[in-house]
């Protein structure tokens, strides 16, 4: 019986983002049946993996994870009810491949003494064709398979994987993650970048209803608020209270910028970290019971004081509770002067947004080129961080073009990267002549047709960029701009 891994699984035992396992389906180099890889075809493809380690795994993971301002977060071992679940339903497996064995060991015993029964009065032909066939077997059930010790490793190391994690597919949308250790649905989903429907995240309001469509899911808190017999029946649960048992299929809706409401959060300055005197971030906590629902690209207003302002959220929406903005320091700007001047820890911030729509098309498999002008960088940055998270694009490509307050964020740029094979980074220095970079950059793409582009600059910037990359190519309805003058 062949053993058949989905491709999400398989990107996690070899270490590579599911997009490289694409590239190789669609060049001939990896072999799939139904969406899934068989044992054998996974070895052969990788051969240079080594199953008894994942360290190198592990190593990548935190890269990736460092990379995107993420906290390296512990294994934590899953909630004990979802554990002894999934330790009932390993063990079931187990019992199932050890009953089959059984069966087939009878089978040969009964194949054996049929052989001899035959060869009884058997001609001297027959007799050499079951003495052939006897021998066959015999000599091939003695030999251990060249590949024994390796499909051994393999299947040890997806038991780990199924014990500590489980695979979530969102319908309709198609979205894929995995909840890992002792996540919620709900908490998994957000940490992937996956904005699914939500309002309080602990159980009261109900607005994370979901339907489980296939798979076992387990309660792991407990919620006030009170479902229908009827919406039991039908297998709708709380995202927020529910983790998966084993792989899942959900019902629910991923919001689209327009589907999210404008919300105000009172939440704490976490710190304000200065990259050079033109420009610096601001990071926020958001209280744990009133997250920020956003998109990557989205803005958001914030006032302190009496003074306020509206900017480009710098995070990502996998960021959990922490939302980055980043301020230029302009002599008009009242926010940015005391961003810069008397703001400080623990003080409190009112947040109300997010506003425009300047997001990922989520739907799009295409490369993707991402252009930021000067502090433009900021949705950029948000929007890279979500793509990277959700795992979107064949390639991303980001050319930033500096203004006086230089690349602030030069190191993060080059670790994304170092840690990322379909990611191209290309700064480019601070130039009068725009109109000669914009031509340099679009002369790298004699394929422009088959791209997305995302920009993030002035409105005068954003018009000179695009009538350059249209003109080369580029269908106007890939261009996705944002611009940062119009908050």
């Amino acid at each position: 019986m062949s053993h058949l891994l989905p491709l999400s699984r398989v990107a996690k035992l070899v270490g590579q983002p599911r997009h490289t396992l694409q590239e190789m389906i669609r060049s001939g180099t990896l072999a799939t049946f139904d969406g899934m890889v068989e044992l054998d075809e996974l070895l052969r493809a990788f051969p240079e993996v080594r199953w008894d380690d994942d360290a190198e795994f592990r190593r990548v993971t935190e890269i990736k994870d460092k990379a995107f301002a993420k906290r390296v977060r512990e294994r934590a071992l899953p909630d004990k009810d979802v554990l002894v679940a999934r330790l009932n339903e390993l063990g079931g497996d187990y019992a199932a491949a050890k009953a089959l064995l059984l069966h087939y060991g009878n089978v040969m015993i009964w194949l054996d003494e049929k052989i001899e029964e035959l060869e009884e009065n058997a001609s001297a032909e027959t007799h050499h064709a079951l003495h052939t066939v006897r021998a066959f077997l015999l000599r091939n059930l003695a030999e251990t398979p060249p590949d024994a010790v390796l499909a051994q490793a393999v299947i040890a190391q997806e038991r780990i994987l199924k014990l500590m994690s489980a695979h979530v597919t969102i319908q309709p949308s198609g979205h894929e993650f995995y909840v890992d250790g002792n996540d919620t649905l709900l908490e998994a989903a957000l940490r992937n970048g996956v904005s699914l429907s939500y309002g309080c995240s602990n159980g009261n309001c109900g607005d994370c209803k979901a339907r489980v469509v296939s798979g076992e899911v387990k309660k792991v808190h407990a919620h006030d608020y009170v479902l229908k017999q009827a919406e039991k029946d039908a297998g709708v649960i709380l995202l927020c209270a529910y983790a998966p048992v084993n792989d899942v299929v959900i019902e629910a809706n991923v919001a689209e910028a327009r589907d999210i409401p404008v919300q105000q959060i009172t939440a704490k300055v976490k710190s304000v970290e200065v990259f050079n005197p033109q420009m610096a971030a601001l990071h926020i906590l958001a209280p744990r019971s009133q997250r920020l629902r956003y998109l990557g690209g989205q803005s958001i207003q914030v006032r302190v004081n009496g003074v306020s302002g509206r900017y480009a959220i710098a995070s990502c929406p996998c960021d959990d509770r922490h939302i980055e903005v980043q301020i230029p320091h302009r002599p008009d700007d009242a926010f940015a002067e005391a961003l810069f001047t008397t703001l400080k820890t623990n003080d409190t911030v009112e947040l109300e947004g997010p506003f425009g729509e300047f997001v990922l098309d989520e739907d799009s498999p295409r490369p993707v080129i991402f252009l930021a002008f000067g502090a433009g960088f900021a949705p950029i940055k948000s929007l890279i961080q979500h793509a990277m998270s959700l795992e979107l694009a064949e390639s991303m490509d980001l050319h930033w073009l500096a203004d006086e307050a230089g690349h602030y964020q030069d190191n993060l740029c080059r670790a994304w990267a170092d840690a990322l094979d379909n990611f191209n980074y290309v700064p480019h220095a601070h130039r009068d002549d725009l109109d000669a970079v914009l031509a340099d950059i679009v002369l790298d793409y004699p394929d422009l047709h088959r791209f997305d582009v995302y920009a993030a600059g002035t409105a005068t910037q954003l018009d000179q960029a695009r009538a350059h990359f249209v003109r080369h190519g580029l269908p106007g309805a890939r261009w996705f701009a944002g611009a940062t003058d119009t908050y």
